[in-house]
């Protein structure tokens, strides 16, 4: 039996930012993030490993001077001894989001950072943060777009589509 994928091209779920000091992160390690972070989130977003749905996923990298960042009220730039910052913050679809999932996704996501990184662990000065984007408020291809309008694309398990319906659709 062939199972085939399909996720309608150009259609983005899931959009992962990831902030750190210019030249914190080498193209290596970019490249490496590129893929380990999307299959972080993507994973326990569609209920499966599904790389024909990586299309539905940006990472965007920002690096900033450390003129720019700042932690315990001064600018990295102005100190020693630097701290080793980084953010990552997800916007997703509404779904399917209880706390268990996004914690799920939150630790994937720091692991990935880590092995990134070359580091045993995170460093206790990145953060992630998780935003759901409310139904109706997530734009693509001239319109609003609804994660319902996905749920046929053959990413998800049953177990995800029931859930995301549950979530999303009022009951009767």
């Amino acid at each position: 039996m062939t199972i085939v994928i399909f996720v309608e091209k150009d259609v983005t779920l899931t959009i992962i930012t990831v902030t750190a000091p210019a030249g914190r992160l080498s193209l290596a390690q970019r490249r490496r993030l590129a893929e380990s972070l999307t299959d972080a989130v993507l994973e326990p977003e569609v209920g499966q490993h599904a790389p024909a749905a990586r299309m539905g996923f940006q990472v965007h990298f920002h690096d900033l001077p450390p003129d720019c960042m700042a932690i315990g009220g001064r600018l990295l730039s102005d100190q020693d001894t630097p701290r080793d910052i980084i953010t990552v913050n997800i916007a997703v679809m509404n779904a399917a989001w209880p706390a268990g999932v996004r914690a799920e996704v939150i630790r994937n996501v720091l692991a990935r950072l880590a092995e990134a990184c070359g580091m045993q662990a995170p460093a206790p000065t990145w953060w992630v943060n998780f935003e759901i984007i409310d139904e109706g408020s997530w734009g693509s291809r001239g319109g609003v777009l609804s994660i319902l309008q996905l749920l046929d694309s053959g990413v998800f398990t049953p177990a995800r589509i029931e859930a995301i319906r549950a979530a999303i659709q009022p009951p009767a």
